[in-house]
């Protein structure tokens, strides 16, 4: 077996009940990566601009450059095996940096013993696009159109989720719901071996999520009605 072959079968995150109550070693290294940048993008805004101009471009093209100084360090190891690994990375990355400016003034992300109590899996972007919906308002989106561009993005291929991410996420951070961006890179990582499954999860979750949003909304009327005093009998 090859050095190559090696490191990509260990980047594969194991899958058993032993490790179904801590994040997989993907997400561990997602979160770590994304702290990383977020941190880069409150400091530097010249290391900002780079990435900035490398969003939506594929890996080689001229536009990327600037962005290998910033990124190439805090790659996991088995990227550097992985095109798609890189590929996600870089992306993620891109579409970090080009949110507003505000986002990335906020707090500092959690230390490392504190990402140790994080959940195991991350809020997909089916919870994301559940979220926009429900904030409601100005900020809210309509859930036919929240539903026809998570149907759109789940039908992908890698290079057309590529291609359709950077739209839809600023479309979601337009509405003050930014994706979980340690799970969007994980499953943006596993996207060309597992894209149906991610698919179908973003899919569940946002079809439970709005069901569960519906429930409740309904539950509120019907306490509101009975709380209401009896009209006097004319």
């Amino acid at each position: 077996m090859t050095d190559a072959t090696t490191a990509s079968l260990s980047a594969v995150p194991p899958d058993d009940a032993s490790t179904a109550a801590r994040p997989s070693s993907w997400l561990t290294e997602a979160r770590t990566f994304v702290a990383a940048v977020e941190k880069i993008c409150r400091t530097d805004k010249g290391a900002r601009a780079a990435l900035r101009r490398g969003e939506g471009k594929p890996l080689d093209s001229p536009g990327v450059q600037g962005m290998h100084k910033v990124v190439a360090p805090l790659l996991p190891p088995a990227a550097l095996y992985d095109d798609d690994t890189q590929r996600a990375h870089y992306a993620i990355a891109a579409m970090i940096a080009a949110q507003r400016s505000d986002a990335h003034t906020g707090a500092p992300a959690p230390a490392q013993n504190e990402q140790a109590a994080s959940p195991a899996y991350g809020r997909s972007l089916g919870l994301t696009y559940a979220a926009a919906v429900a904030s409601g308002g100005q900020d809210g989106m309509r859930e036919s159109a929240a539903e026809d561009r998570l149907n759109l993005l789940t039908r992908q291929s890698i290079n057309g989720l590529h291609r359709h991410l950077p739209a839809a996420v600023r479309q979601l951070c337009g509405k003050k719901c930014p994706p979980d961006w340690a799970q969007l890179l994980v499953d943006l990582r596993a996207w060309p071996r597992d894209r149906g499954r991610i698919g179908r999860r973003w899919l569940q979750d946002f079809y439970r999520a709005r069901r569960a949003a519906d429930l409740e909304a309904a539950k509120k009327a019907d306490d509101q009605t009975e709380a209401q005093p009896p009209a006097d009998d004319a």
